[in-house]
Order: C-alpha cells, then structure tokens, then sequence
C-alpha cells in the first residue's frame, strides 16, 4: 500500500512562488525552409542571435529590433500556419516604410471602427489622433506567417512593470517628442517659461508609460 503526503504550502513559499518571473523570451516559428527564412529576417534587419548546426540538425534564432523576445526558425509543425504575431512599434509609418524600403510586400495602414479595440469593421488610414493601440499593418514571411505591425505610444494603466525603459533610440526619441508637444501646451497655459522642464518632461514620460493621468 501506498500513500502520497500532502503538505500545505506555508506563506514564505506562496510568497516566493507569487515573485518569480515568467518572461516570453522565444517562440518557436515553423518553416520550410531555413536558409530561405535567414534571409528574408535578416533583410528585415532582425539581429541574427544564433546558426548552430549538429549533423543534420540546425538551430536558427533572430530578435527583432528593441524586442526582449526572439524568433527560433524550426522544421517542426505546419510551415505558415503562425498568424497573428505582434510587432509593436512607435510610429507605424515610419515602420511600415521601412518594411516596404526592405521589398517587403505590407498591407496599406488601417483600423478597425471602434478603435481602439478590434471590432467594428477595418478602416483604411491610421487611428483618428494616431490613438494608441489602434493602427495596425500586416506581412507575412515566404511561407506565410503572419505578422500583424500594432502602434502603441501610450500604454493602458498596468501593462508596463518595473521601472520606466525603453527598448530602443526611436522609442526613447518619440517619447521625448510627445514630452516636448506636451510640454509646450503646458506653458502656453501657464503663460511662462518652466525652467524645470526636465523634471516635467520625467513626470510626463513615466506617467505615459504606467498609463497613469498625464501631467498638464
């Protein structure tokens, strides 16, 4: 006869267990042919991580630019069938611009009509006032994933944890010019120059990015 011992979980290991981290860091994306998607990302400008080879096995691994996760090619599973992957970015012009400079064939920018959310129906053009989460573009690889461009300028309240960062020049950049526009407003109703302006221009930024209420 056997028996299996329960024990109860204290509160030190709830805390612990409540503490740790789980951060997406790679997914796997399925693909006919290696040598072909290497060149398709890296055209894409993806910062190659990885190309090992073991015999007749090889591991093949980008990052996109600014991302903390990262793309492993693999010959398991149905080649194409990866749709719907995210690639947030700042400025989804500039970004789709960029793809189409690169002979990617993208999608014309649109949004749906009840942006922000994803109802409604499409709408060609950009969100009205650029509204954050609401324009999106649209590529695919040479098997066919798909990848879905999303712009964000301002995230909802609680999506960003830890401390103010961003992950790239550009996503710095455009904050500090959203700052800069904002900052503007703010003295032109106050009717005076604010000589403090970096620490206005720190408030509005972490603000913006913990989607709490902006400074004005």
């Amino acid at each position: 006869m056997s028996t299996t011992a329960t024990h109860p979980k204290d509160a030190t290991t709830e805390a612990r267990v409540g503490k740790i981290d789980m951060k997406l860091e790679v997914i796997t994306l399925p693909v006919s042919n290696l040598d072909r998607a290497k060149e398709f990302y890296g055209g894409l400008g993806w910062r190659i991580d990885a190309d090992f080879r073991h015999g007749a096995e090889r591991a093949i691994q980008f990052t996109p630019p600014g991302s903390q996760c990262s793309i492993h090619f693999g010959a398991n599973g149905t080649p194409g069938s990866a749709k719907g992957l995210f690639l947030v970015v700042s400025d989804i012009e500039a970004a789709r611009d960029d793809l189409v400079r690169r002979g990617v064939e993208v999608s014309e920018i649109f949004h749906y009509a009840a942006a922000p959310s994803p109802f409604g129906g499409q709408v060609s053009g950009v969100a009205p006032g650029h509204q954050s989460y609401g324009s999106y573009a649209t590529f695919s690889d040479p098997d066919g994933n798909g990848w879905l461009l999303q712009e964000i300028t301002t995230r909802l309240p609680g999506r960003l944890a830890g401390d103010t960062t961003y992950a790239s020049v550009p996503d710095l950049a455009q904050a500090l010019r959203r700052a800069e526009a904002a900052h503007g407003e703010h003295e032109k109703r106050t009717g005076q120059r604010d000589a403090d302006w970096p620490s206005w221009y720190a408030a509005y930024m972490v603000a913006e990015q913990a989607g709490t209420e902006l400074p004005t």
